[in-house]
Parts: structure tokens; C-alpha cells; sequence
């Protein structure tokens, strides 16, 4: 026993879910795995080793495509975030792919190709409606002019972002995305520029739009098994019946660490927030806040111990947990805890959780400490 808080992860469904995710992907279109955050909190080393049977890699800052290399990945990898321009150099020698939408970017890097005698690859990227990066229609000539007076700086690819793809019920303003970047494409190409790749789709958009798959599709949340949202869940599975559901990557683990029998009307946890109610047997676990499990959950949330769920009661501590385990008979110090996953017949997913907290399934997972250990499986 090496730790007592860890993660798992699924070899086995990280397959299944990148061969459905390949049915949204035509052939000819390059699948890039979207790793930033830790791999949405799932750990990015363990994860690299899962995905061999992908094109492309896509992480969100200069360090997180430096951690890429150093663990020998040889594949393109695209960074979508902003890298500062004192650090660009470090992005060219490691042959990363930018994306870029400031003329500082370009000055920049221009000085920097001059004095290496380098070249590098960059997307550029448009403003559709999501209102972040990317530049938008009346910038993108003189943007492009700036680019050709750098040729060692070969646009390789034009990249834009949904803001609303995972909700089919308001599809028309993902419609207006593309029809914009098109026109976007259209204005470059026009200047003479012939880029190879576009991309646009998340794993929703890729679901729910044939039409905006383009060259290359940006898969994210699919690859760990979980949907975009339940919308999108629903609408995929109304259209292919046959088709398999994506299957959790991640299982969140702990262990007990004591056992404890309290009188009816003890306090429990800080703020006495929580009060027995009949005498209560009380299992302490070595998980808190610091480790990505939200003080949200406190007084609202389950674990799963021996398939049988056992209620949060307290406040949720910066390293502790406090739970109910007085109709689970049995149980033992050490005693191995579901945070969240699959124990015996019952799950407890990112999406209750997410309900729980009142944010979405992508948080839960990404908020995981990147200091526990992950374990394929």
C-alpha cells in the first residue's frame, strides 16, 4: 500500500473511447488529443502512454509541451494558451506549434527565427463568438501581411473555438461560428496563403456538427470518458442507438484510516455543522480540499465502501473527511473508498458530483491534485 489517497485509470476504456471518438472523425481528418490541465486532472505522463493511436497533441501552455518532450513525445504538439515572449525561444527549439493572434507574438518570434536560422509552424487563431483569443474579422489582413514579411514562420494551420456547441436546442449560433470562419479562411486564403490545417471541433461539436470537423478535430473530454453534456450525451444517443457509451477513465480512491463510534447528538466536523442523530459509527478518511475534493461537497455528497453509499457528514477539512458507515457492516480500518468511480453495483460520477457542487463534470476532474498518484489499470 503506497499511498492512501490515489487515482486509477482505465487503460482498457481510454481504447474504447478513442475508437468511438473515431467515428466522428472522418479518415483523412488528424485526431489530436487535447492533454492540458494534467490530462484533465488525470494525470498527462499516464495518459500520454494511452493514447499511441492518435495524430496530434494539444496542451494549453509552453510548460505544459515542455513536460511533452521531456516524456519523449515525438508527435506534433500544438500549444493553444499564450506563450510570453520572453519564452518563445524555448518553444521554437522544442519545435511546438503556437498558436498566435498578437503582432508582438510575430515581431517576436521573427527576431528570434533571424538570429537562429530556424523556422516554426503556427495556427493562427479567429475570434468566432466565444469572445477570448483570436483575432477578429477587420485584424486579419494586416495580421497577415505582417506574417509574410516572416517566412521562416510558416503558417501551418487557421484554428477557431465553440462557445455553445455541447447545446443542441441553440445550434444555430454554432452555425454562425463556422459560417465566420469561413469567411476568416476565405480572407486569408484570398492573400494568398494556403494553410493545411483547420480546425474548429471539440469532442461535442465533432458529435453534434459533421460540418465543422474540418481538416483536424480537437478531442478533450470524450478521451476520458466523459461527455460535454448531457444534451450532447442524449442527442448522439438518439441518432445511433448502437453506438457505445463512453466509458469514465478515472477512478478516485482512498482508504480509512479510523473508526469510531459516536453517541447520538455529537457534533461533527469543524462549525459543528452536522449533528448525529442516533449513535453513529464514523470512518475518517485522508482527503480533503487540498486534494481537489471541494468543501462544497460538506454535508451534501457520498463515498462508496463495499458497494454501498456512506454520507459526507461535517465540513470537508483541508486533508480530511468525515463519513457515515453505520449501516455498511464490516468495514475495517483501511478499508478501501470510492471517492469516485465504480464500486460493487453503484457509480458515483463527475456529473453527480458536479450537481452536488453546482459547476460541470470538467472541474471536478481537473481539480484533482496533481501530487496524487495515478495508476494505470
Amino acid at each position: 500500500m503506497s499511498s492512501l489517497v490515489w487515482v486509477e485509470l482505465s487503460s482498457s476504456a481510454v481504447k474504447k473511447n478513442v475508437n468511438i471518438l473515431k467515428k466522428f472523425t472522418p479518415k483523412g481528418t488528424l485526431f489530436c488529443a487535447v492533454v492540458k490541465s494534467n490530462a484533465y486532472g488525470h494525470g498527462v505522463r499516464q495518459m500520454v502512454s494511452l493514447l499511441n493511436g492518435v495524430d496530434w497533441f494539444a496542451v494549453n501552455s509552453l510548460e505544459e509541451g515542455l513536460e511533452l518532450r521531456e516524456l519523449g513525445v515525438k508527435k506534433p504538439i500544438l500549444i493553444l494558451g499564450y506563450v510570453p515572449l520572453n519564452r518563445l525561444e524555448e518553444a521554437v527549439d522544442a519545435s511546438l506549434k503556437l498558436t498566435v493572434y498578437n503582432r508582438e507574438t510575430i515581431t517576436r518570434l521573427s527576431e528570434i527565427l533571424v538570429a537562429k536560422g530556424k523556422k516554426v509552424s503556427v495556427h493562427i487563431k479567429i475570434e468566432t463568438g466565444t469572445g477570448r483569443q483570436g483575432l477578429t474579422q477587420e485584424t486579419i489582413e494586416p495580421f497577415i501581411e505582417q506574417l509574410r514579411q516572416s517566412p521562416a514562420i510558416e503558417i501551418e494551420g487557421i484554428s477557431s473555438h465553440f462557445a455553445n456547441a455541447e447545446d443542441p436546442i441553440n445550434i444555430e449560433y454554432s452555425y454562425e461560428q463556422i459560417r465566420k470562419f469561413r469567411k476568416a479562411v476565405d480572407t486569408i486564403t484570398g492573400m494568398g496563403v494556403k494553410p493545411k490545417i483547420l480546425h474548429m471541433a471539440s469532442t461535442a461539436a465533432a458529435m453534434l456538427i459533421p460540418e465543422s470537423r474540418f481538416s483536424m478535430v480537437r478531442h478533450g473530454i470524450g478521451l476520458y470518458g466523459l461527455w460535454p453534456s448531457k444534451q450532447t450525451h442524449l442527442m448522439v444517443s438518439l441518432k445511433d442507438p448502437s453506438l457505445p457509451n463512453l466509458e469514465p477513465v478515472l477512478t478516485w480512491k482512498t482508504r480509512v484510516v479510523q473508526i469510531k463510534n459516536m453517541p447520538e447528538g455529537s457534533f461533527i466536523g469543524y462549525g459543528s455543522t452536522y449533528k448525529t442523530t442516533r449513535p453513529t459509527r464514523l470512518g475518517v478518511l485522508p482527503v480533503g480540499y487540498a486534494d481537489g475534493y471541494s468543501r462544497s461537497l460538506s454535508n451534501s455528497a457520498y463515498v462508496l465502501i463495499r458497494g454501498k453509499r456512506a454520507p459526507v457528514i461535517g465540513r470537508v477539512c483541508m486533508n480530511l473527511i468525515m463519513v457515515d458507515i453505520t449501516d455498511i457492516p464490516g468495514v475495517k480500518l483501511e478499508e478501501e473508498v470510492v471517492l469516485l468511480g465504480k464500486s460493487g453495483n453503484e457509480r458515483l460520477s463527475a456529473e453527480t458530483m458536479a450537481g452536488w457542487v453546482g459547476t460541470i463534470n470538467y472541474e471536478i476532474v481537473t481539480k484533482i491534485s496533481p501530487f496524487l498518484e495515478r495508476r494505470i489499470v
